[in-house]
């Protein structure tokens, strides 16, 4: 999990000592009891948890056996970025350096994995290195596919614009920039068709953006659009008739099966493909874009991964389908869980993980832990309200 600034700033002190026995750890031992792949808050969370879990049975792992591979130089709060683009908060506040998170006793191998080798119980590193395993945990997360969208790139790096995103640490503060500057025109807040993580993102941002114009005495001057990939507001039915509701109260234009396709930034238009495969150009001047998500590229005919590209586990258990693999195990963002992905649901899968790992290390067989596909993901209506 995200740690504040004030408790990583009580790691600082250990950073130096840490960083020389990471280095040490990884290359002295190639093999580990358990390798967690990804240093997310499920790669983090997780490797607490299953250290504790051997310690609270009498059979502590020692320094090293756990390890956590990652070549990221920075740890986010991802949750708190719909905050910063509402104005609440600096983006500053959501992203903490992550050497300082792994503790002691995890080896940090600052790297990231190229290949999976279940067969062997191993994986390769981008720079070849073969590292071993016990038991392996895939958190790697999911990825955001901004080509996927054609001239958002662009879009998102010109300052005027009008285009922003709060699912990156490096546009979401441009999302406020574009809302607080908006006087009058047409705001677009999009979400695509499939996977996305956090499915109540694309709306918070809306809904708070609609909040800070009506509290400024813009709300007359600015028409709000909906615009979905998704055939209702919501995936599920109960909450989705709910906010349908409050969309048209509040007039807020809803347009689903309206997949985004391209921005043209000079003319201020946005593409948008509908079910029929037929085209439609909407004139914009905010526009703010849910990218589409997809798998990590490294799961592309991955021997652990489904056709779709996520890990593909037990939606009870967490451990891999193949018996083959029966020492692989996956949760959050990356896995072929029938869930949202969310952090919430990260914090339910973990414990799970952890019990069924333990039992399979130390018995050879599964426990009774069972994950029963919660999640959650609170929709904010406004600056102050929420739907949960």
């Amino acid at each position: 999990m995200f740690v504040s600034r004030s408790r990583v700033s009580a790691f600082k002190s250990r950073a130096f000592s840490q960083n020389i026995r990471s280095l040490v750890t990884a290359a002295d031992k190639e093999r580990y009891k358990v390798l967690i792949v990804g240093g997310g808050s499920g790669g983090l969370s997780v490797a607490h948890q299953i250290y504790d879990r051997f310690k609270a049975a009498g059979k502590p792992l020692n320094e090293g056996d756990v390890a956590i591979v990652d070549a990221a130089d920075y740890h986010y709060y991802q949750p708190g970025w719909t905050l910063v683009g509402a104005g609440l908060r600096p983006k500053t506040d959501f992203r903490a350096p992550f050497a300082p998170l792994v503790p002691q006793h995890i080896a940090h191998i600052r790297e990231n994995v190229k290949t999976f080798s279940p067969k062997t119980s191993s994986v390769t590193t981008a720079s070849g290195r073969e590292l071993s395993y016990d038991a392996l945990v895939v958190a790697t997360g999911l990825q955001i596919n901004w080509d996927g969208i054609q001239g958002l790139s662009k879009a998102l790096g010109d300052p005027n614009s009008g285009v922003s995103s709060i699912y990156s640490y490096d546009t979401c503060d441009k999302v406020w920039d574009d809302v607080e500057a908006l006087r009058s025109g047409q705001a677009i807040f999009t979400q695509p068709a499939g996977i996305v993580k956090c499915a109540g993102a694309p709306q918070k941002i809306m809904w708070m953006a609609w909040d800070r114009y009506r509290r400024t005495e813009r709300g007359e001057n600015i028409r709000i659009d909906f615009y979905s990939g998704m055939p209702t507001i919501f995936s599920v039915k109960k909450y989705s008739d709910a906010l349908d509701a409050l969309r048209v109260e509040r007039g807020v234009g809803g347009h689903f099966q309206h997949n985004l396709v391209a921005i043209d930034t000079p003319n201020h238009k946005a593409t948008f493909k509908n079910a029929n495969g037929s085209t439609v150009d909407v004139d914009y001047t905010l526009l703010h874009v849910t990218p589409p998500m997809g798998p990590l590229d490294i799961f592309k005919g991955s021997p652990i991964a489904d056709g779709a590209g996520w890990v593909d586990v037990d939606k009870s258990t967490m451990r891999h389908k193949n018996p083959e693999y029966g020492n692989v195990f996956a949760l959050g963002d990356c896995s072929s869980l029938p869930t949202s992905k969310t952090a919430a649901a990260i914090t339910a899968q973990a414990p799970v993980l952890t019990e069924n790992l333990f039992s399979v290390m130390d018995t050879g067989k599964l426990g009774g832990a069972a994950y029963d596909g919660y999640t959650s993901c609170p929709v904010s209506h406004g600056l102050r309200n929420m739907t949960h």
